[in-house]
């Protein structure tokens, strides 16, 4: 038990009207009484040490990867770690590479065409590669970091520019946690990224940037089964670029780089015939410049998309895109990536739990209210995050998905502190509040941290009917059953399970199937 859960299992007990000598005789009892063995002491211990090396572990591949990776495009080439490594202890046996390159490649797939290697994938192959050596895996890990730590050498320029560059996709990644499902954050900080980048690392160069979505053509399949959807770009585009469609009959390399997976740049596209200018108002002796564009890929390296870059506005010799940029903007395609897929997550859910809530009223008449929040990483100091409400339903049918999600703060919410409560117990707390019975419920993350919560409403009795309240247990557990896959989903090196034909549509678009699918797979199970 955490210090949270263990107040809150203390408080659950005693009741709330509880008198100060009860409760200090109950505080006695339970220093009196509680021992903890010889055998427990030492479990737990070990416990501890475990849990501490596998995060000194984590940070340790992290640091090391990011030492490699100088110019931040999150990827490192899986050959040129190979060969460093052949190299380990005056000279690795091929075969302990080539076992570990094997069972690597089995758990990423994308590999054995990609040949790049994500932080976690790193990791990954540098423990299969220790668990090749003979002798304690924990030092042959210590080694393998400390030879391929001295094995690379980087600048004080090249580290600052690393470490700038990384704190600028890390705001990417902050935006997206920070958003309320909303991708216009995101949005913001991939373009101030790439024209920060611009002013520092580029000599104040002049770029374009632009992001399109691959949807399905459903109006006119004839010009292609995909097209590409211009979603966002920087302001001086916007004009001409933003919304438009980019059909694959239309001349353009954009849909090379989706098919292929790999970037296209063309250094000169005057000196190309196969470009698609948006801003057909551009004189001919004014379209010089490079043209980059790169896929994105999601966390099983399917491509959704692209992004793409130019430097048609800036008319000087800088007018090309360096090495050193582009890996800068491959880390920035793999940033927008990881967030943008953070807020399908978020939608999928919140699409998951008003299906469940349509599904709760029908099975339980007796619940007022549900209204659900959302956790997120933030900077109210009472608590370290922040809660936003952002669906409202009752028993009557009226359903409100708020477009500007409700920001509660604790100290503005003293009669909602249970809410609260829940959060840092992530437990069920059960109270009365506003004249109301309430019961809120934690919706947990993989690692069991709450990502948002259930604010049920009974009104004024004390219990549900017993037939309401099994159906309520059952749809809370489905939920977060179905909540638990959504997450899946969205793991690097796991792969999506289909039960139901439906859920093939759309690529998982419709997560409200999601609650059915278990719904009937629990009803299997009772048969």
């Amino acid at each position: 038990l955490s210090l949270p859960r263990f107040v809150q299992l203390l408080e659950t007990f005693v009741g709330e009207d509880v008198s100060l000598p009860t409760l200090k005789k109950l505080t006695a009892f339970i220093k009196e009484g509680y021992k903890q063995t010889e055998e427990e002491k030492t479990e737990k211990l070990e416990k501890v040490h475990h849990t501490s090396l596998l995060a000194q572990r984590k940070l340790l591949l992290e640091a090391l990867f990011e030492k490699w990776d100088k110019n931040a495009s999150g990827l490192l080439e899986l050959e040129e770690v190979i060969t460093v490594l052949s190299t380990f202890n005056g000279g690795m046996e091929k075969e302990t590479l080539e076992n570990a390159k094997k069972h690597l490649c089995s758990h990423y797939p994308q590999l054995s065409q990609m040949g790049k290697l994500s932080s976690k994938a790193f990791q990954t192959f540098l423990e299969l590669v220790a668990s090749e050596l003979t002798g304690n895996e924990d030092e042959a890990i210590d080694n393998l970091v400390e030879f391929l730590t001295r094995s690379v050498k980087r600048s004080h320029t090249e580290c600052v520019q690393s470490l700038t560059r990384r704190k600028w996709l890390h705001s990417i990644q902050q935006a997206a946690e920070t958003s309320q499902a909303s991708m216009e954050p995101v949005y913001k900080a991939v373009f101030k990224a790439i024209s920060q980048d611009a002013e520092t690392h580029g000599d104040n160069k002049k770029i374009s940037a632009y992001i399109a979505l691959l949807e399905e053509n459903k109006l006119s399949p004839e010009r292609g089964q995909f097209f590409l959807h211009y979603v966002a770009c920087t302001a001086y585009d916007a004009p001409c670029v933003l919304n438009q469609i980019l059909y694959r009959d239309m001349k353009g390399v954009s849909f090379t780089a989706v098919e292929e997976g790999k970037p296209v740049y063309i250094s000169r596209v005057q000196h190309h015939e196969n470009i698609h200018f948006w801003n057909s108002d551009r004189p001919v002796a004014e379209r010089i410049g490079a043209f980059l564009v790169l896929p994105l890929h999601d966390a099983h390296w399917r491509v959704f998309g692209i992004m793409g870059f130019d430097t048609l506005q800036e008319q000087s010799e800088k007018a090309f895109i360096l090495t050193h940029e582009i890996n800068f903007y491959q880390g920035v395609s793999r940033a927008f990536s990881k967030a943008y897929h953070h807020i399908c997550m978020l939608e999928n859910i919140l699409q998951m739990t008003v299906t469940a809530l349509d599904w709760l009223y029908s099975w339980a008449p007796s619940i007022h209210t549900v209204t659900v929040y959302l956790v997120e990483p933030g900077e109210d100091k009472t608590c370290g995050y922040t809660v936003h409400k952002m669906i409202t339903t009752d028993n009557t049918g009226h359903k409100e998905i708020h477009n500007s999600p409700v920001l509660l703060l604790r100290k503005d919410n003293i009669l909602r502190d249970f809410l609260f409560k829940c959060i840092n117990s992530s437990e069920v707390i059960c109270t009365s509040a506003y004249g109301e019975h309430h019961i809120a419920v934690p919706l947990r993350d993989l690692s069991g941290q709450v990502l948002g919560l259930y604010d049920i409403s009974i009104g004024h009795n004390q219990e549900l009917p017993p037939h309401e309240q099994k159906n309520l247990q059952k749809m809370l557990k489905i939920a977060q059953t179905a909540c638990f896959e959504i997450l899946k989903m969205y793991l690097e090196g796991t792969e999506p399970s289909y039960v139901l034909e439906a859920e093939h549509i759309g690529n998982w678009r419709n997560a409200g199937i999601l609650f059915h699918r278990f719904m009937l797979q629990d009803l299997r199970e009772c048969i």
